[in-house]
Formats: C-alpha cells, structure tokens, sequence
C-alpha cells in the first residue's frame, strides 16, 4: 500500500481513511467514496460481478467516461496486485504516516 497510500494522501486522503480502506468501518467517507469502493471490491472478487443496482447508482453520479475511468484504474490496480502475489511481493513500509511530510 506504500505507493497507493502516497498517492492518495498527495490526492487528499488523511491517515483514518487510507487506514479505514482495509477494514470494515466505512463510516468516514461519504456516499460517493463507499460507492468506488464498492465497485472496486466488487470489480476485485472472483468472478467479478457488478450488480444492477450498482451499476444504476454509479450511472446516476457518474458519466460513462468516468465509469470507464474508475474501472480502468480499479482493475489495473487488481492486475498489479495479482502480479505482485507470484513474487511474494510485500510493502516496505517505505511511506507511512511517521515519514509521509519527509516524501513530499
């Protein structure tokens, strides 16, 4: 999470939400993030299926190029972790919220 979590605290996440993503208590973020995070967990199952009802709540916020957006990114964000799992690839927690102001 150490690239991801750098570019999301640059985007404007604070450390109770980056931290929040992994858990179960989505209480921080509003309507709209725990939409994306729905789409992105349902996108990331195996197999993936987006639901009707999601599909119709995302097209009443989102426009399509949009959609096409977030599900680009969600599922090359999938892909690299996949890859990274044949190599055992692991975080060096190499930006944390201690050294996160020494990285910008």
């Amino acid at each position: 999470m150490d690239i991801n979590s750098a570019v999301g605290r640059k985007a404007g996440l604070n450390d109770a939400k980056l931290a929040a993503v992994v858990g179960e208590d989505l209480s921080g973020f509003n309507e709209t993030e725990r939409m994306v995070i729905e789409l992105a967990d349902a996108l990331t199952s195996t197999p993936a299926n987006i639901s009707d009802d999601l599909y119709a709540r995302l097209r009443n916020q989102f426009s399509e190029e949009q959609l096409i957006e977030l599900a680009a990114q969600i599922s090359f964000e999938n892909y690299r972790a996949r890859l990274n799992r044949l190599y055992n690839a692991e975080s060096d927690e190499l930006y944390t919220a201690e050294n996160r102001d020494r990285t910008n």
